[in-house]
């Protein structure tokens, strides 16, 4: 059993881990940057220790310090969560060194699937389908070469690494000419390994993952796929499960690879194994993550599983009693959409600051997995992400009916967001009839040829909002004097909500 976990990572994830925690009785131990000091996660963990400035190399990424945390604070075991050390080979051995338990897989197995060319050679040797690629290329003729062998158009792709980053569209030599050396450059920059290769590209593809889960002992199960296509730049933007077009036997025909890839390796703890999936209903291995992803919650919602416990479960050494039943049998259907602090009218441009005033949907069939809270900032030095919005339905259009409902209930004061965009993303007719590809959002997002995702009605609800902030910050009795003494500068914040929501009313 674990009576203390420290959580080496930050913002929503840190807060859903200790949901988790709580739930099971596990005292949590939460790190922070200096940016992060009042941050939501340090104040729901039982604990909290300072591990430096605000970069994340000075700070989260600091293996020893995080190390020497857990040691101080008498946590038998290290959650990563997802994104900076999570699949850090070295740093779970050095947790292991320390006597720490690390809830993840093991070293070996972040190795075996850590690059991409190596995870294609074990998925090749148990059959499962490959697009057509290559080997490490050794310069630009090498791939040259290649992509006139395996036939344009190809994808350059960086071998560490993931998130979209490394990833080069190349349809002529010209274009892989034109990008070998800067993809090169950038995976040597984001990943300390330069290793580039070629993969087919194919048009119109669908992006399914299947979530997968292993005891270390032989069981390894598939807990179902989700369907990641809505992308931007490579970027996840919404993703669901059931995929739409994944009917009960390709479900069960994926799910068996998936988990014959993991089973190869004895695969430890929680994984993601994903696939592209062509208009004729052809599907083919492309990687896998060795973590929790971020859109664990939508598979959470259709099978009732709570994922991290899991984590924790199987990390102390409990044997996976899990049902696969539920890999082919989903009960409804969930919708994530990630909930960025970003503006889309500006391209999509990074939009920190201070969060003046948030309300969050909440209702039947809804979640938000946030790590953000009123009062709260974005720091400039991190991922933007305020929270996962999730809506489970019954069924696929129920569930596109509740997130609507919701995002229409978000509101967020202060920064800009996604949420906007994401309102007109769920009336577009190819997405309610699930007529969608990876290329599909950079397609349709070119065609609006800079309109604003902004409505009319947000612009009369700002208006509003600032007249009713006028109003509320005026002292009844003071004719007209506006109250700007410190005694009323606590209050200041709730003058902004509350103005936000009189506006909202009227």
């Amino acid at each position: 059993m674990f009576n203390k976990v420290l959580i080496a990572n930050r913002g929503a994830i840190a807060c859903r881990i200790i949901r988790t925690l709580k739930r099971l009785n596990i005292a949590s131990v939460a790190v922070y940057s200096d940016a992060d000091r009042h941050a939501l996660h340090v104040l729901q963990a039982d604990e909290s220790v300072r591990l430096g400035p605000a970069p994340a190399a000075e700070s989260y990424l600091q293996q020893q310090l995080i190390i020497d945390a857990a040691l101080t604070t008498g946590a038998q075991a290290i959650h990563p969560g997802y994104g900076f050390l999570s699949e850090n080979a070295a740093f779970a051995e050095r947790c292991e060194a320390a006597g720490i338990a690390f809830i993840g897989p093991t070293p070996q197995q972040m190795r075996d699937f850590g690059l991409k060319h190596t995870a294609r050679a074990l998925a090749e040797a148990h059959d499962v389908p490959l697009l057509p690629g290559s080997s490490l290329l050794d310069g630009v003729d090498h791939a040259l070469k290649e992509a006139a062998r395996i036939g344009y158009p190809v994808m350059l792709k960086s071998t560490a690494g993931g998130g979209g980053i490394g990833m080069q569209l190349c349809r002529s030599q010209a274009d892989l000419w034109d990008a070998f050396h800067s993809v090169e450059r950038l995976a040597k920059n984001n990943f300390s390994q330069g290793g580039v290769f070629l993969e087919k590209y194919v048009e119109r593809a669908r992006h399914i993952e299947v979530q997968i889960f292993g005891d270390g002992r032989g069981k390894v199960i598939a807990l179902g796929e989700r369907d990641c296509s809505v992308q931007r730049r490579n970027q996840k933007v919404i993703e669901e499960t059931p995929s739409p077009v994944v009917d009960r036997e390709l479900r069960m025909r994926i799910a068996s690879d998936a988990a014959a890839i993991a089973r190869s390796v004895g695969y430890t703890n929680a994984g993601t194994i994903e696939f592209l999936l062509d208009e004729d209903g052809h599907y083919y291995f492309l990687e896998m993550n060795t973590r929790l992803q971020v859109e664990h919650p939508i598979t959470e919602m259709v099978t009732g599983v709570d994922l991290v416990q899991w984590q924790i479960r199987i990390a102390r050494g409990e044997r996976l009693t899990l049902d696969a039943a539920a890999a082919v049998s989903p009960c409804g259907h969930a919708i994530e959409c990630r909930v960025y602090a970003e503006d889309a009218d500006a391209g999509f441009l990074p939009s920190p600051g201070h969060i003046d005033a948030l309300r969050v949907p909440g209702g039947p069939g809804i979640r938000d997995d946030s790590g953000a809270e009123p009062g709260g900032d974005v720091p400039i030095f991190y991922d933007p992400l305020i929270s996962k919005l999730v809506a489970w339905g019954a069924d696929r259009p129920q569930a596109i009916a509740r997130m609507r409902r919701a995002l229409r209930e978000y509101d967020v004061v202060g920064i800009k967001t996604s949420i906007p965009f994401f309102r007109w993303m769920l009336e577009q007719p190819d997405f309610v009839d699930a007529r969608f590809h990876t290329a599909y959002l950079d397609e349709l997002l070119r065609t609006r040829a800079g309109e604003p995702f902004t409505s009319a009605d947000d612009d009369r609800i700002d208006v509003a909002m600032i007249a009713a902030a006028l109003r509320t910050v005026l002292h009844p009795g003071s004719g007209g004097r506006v109250l700007s003494d410190r005694a009323n500068e606590p209050r200041a914040s709730q003058w902004k909500a509350r103005a936000r929501d009189e506006a909202l009313r009227g």
